[in-house]
């Protein structure tokens, strides 16, 4: 097996905590390789008093399974002195760059899948870097133009038809081609694992699903005729249902996902169940990408208190997409 890449995230964040933590309790089962700052892991690490040891390596393939050993490609060099709980321009140049040689390892074969803790989007636009988040930096560096967030958990699964955007923007971009482009994602995303066609369940835009016409048009003039095209094509669809009530469908096994048409429409009842039980995936990518359900918590940073299960779930959905059991827990 090859090692599953985890990106620190943002070094002012908790993203070193939460890694170090999980490298804790797998580290002697799952092949890891870290990228991001060795100063700030090792500040981290001691500050937690965890007994690990840090071992910068130059690439994957020299990341070593040696017990009690922790492989660290740098991709960064801004210091254990670098300002914690806040943005910045370095903290947010520091998490991309981790993030794009990821990318790089996982296009040529390198590692078998990335795992990425949160960023910061303040810290991004503070260093000039025209991205919303992780999936839109794993899209392009990929050359990946069919793609979407799904959030998983053994509860519930949401995938979004508009992600990042303003909700004037994302309402204007809800097109039939749009839905029924994240309608193949998902099939394609969770066929293998279910061994059978997604149940999918598809949100309506409007209170009620539009009440036929009384309170929104969106669901007979595209939403509805989406569904259609899909059912046309052999995939288990249905819907437009009405927002309020199809996630609670879904979680008590009505439908295997629900396809969301906006960000917060998706991802407040997600994460409403708990964002220690969700994880990201990134479906589309021509390899595995999962994250944590959470951002950068920059209010406990250096209080020891970080919860990183988000993390360990994120990497046993991983270590499942490629075809490995995930590691008991300890």
């Amino acid at each position: 097996m090859k090692p599953i890449a985890i990106t620190m995230g943002d070094p002012a964040g908790i993203g070193a905590e939460i890694v170090l933590k999980l490298a804790a309790e797998v580290r002697d089962t799952v092949p890891l390789v870290v990228l991001g700052d060795a100063g700030v892991l090792a500040r981290t690490r001691d500050q937690l008093k965890l007994d690990i040891t840090l071992q910068e390596v130059s690439s994957p393939a020299d990341a070593g399974t040696a017990p009690g050993v922790l492989p660290v490609i740098a991709t960064s060099a801004v210091g254990a002195d670098l300002p914690v709980g806040v943005a910045g321009a370095e903290a947010g140049q520091a998490a991309y760059d981790a993030v794009a040689a990821a990318i790089g390892y996982a296009m040529d074969g390198q590692i078998d899948a990335i795992v990425t803790a949160p960023l910061n989007k303040e810290s991004l636009r503070l260093a000039g870097l025209p991205y919303p988040g992780h999936t839109e930096i794993l899209a392009e560096l990929s050359g990946t133009d069919d793609y979407t967030m799904m959030m998983a958990s053994e509860d519930l699964r949401v995938v979004l038809v508009t992600i990042h955007e303003p909700l004037k923007d994302a309402i204007a971009r809800i097109d039939e081609d749009s839905i029924l482009r994240v309608i193949r994602l998902a099939d394609a995303a969770l066929r293998p694992s279910l061994g059978a066609r997604p149940r999918i369940g598809v949100a309506g835009l409007n209170p009620h699903a539009g009440e036929n016409g009384v309170l929104g048009s969106e669901e007979i003039d595209t939403i509805r005729p989406a569904v259609d095209r899909a059912r046309a094509e052999g995939f288990d669809v249905s819907g437009p249902f009405p927002p309020d009530t199809v996630f609670l469908r879904a979680r008590t096994g009505g439908f295997d996902v629900v396809v969301a048409q906006y960000h917060d429409q998706g991802l407040i009842p997600f994460k409403y169940l708990g964002l220690e039980k969700g994880v990201n995936v990134t479906i589309g990518l021509p390899f595995v990408r999962t994250s944590v359900d959470h951002g950068t918590a920059f209010d406990i940073v250096g209080k020891g208190i970080a919860d990183h299960r988000s993390l360990r779930v994120a990497l046993d959905q991983a270590l499942l997409m490629v075809g490995q059991p995930a590691p008991a827990e300890s």
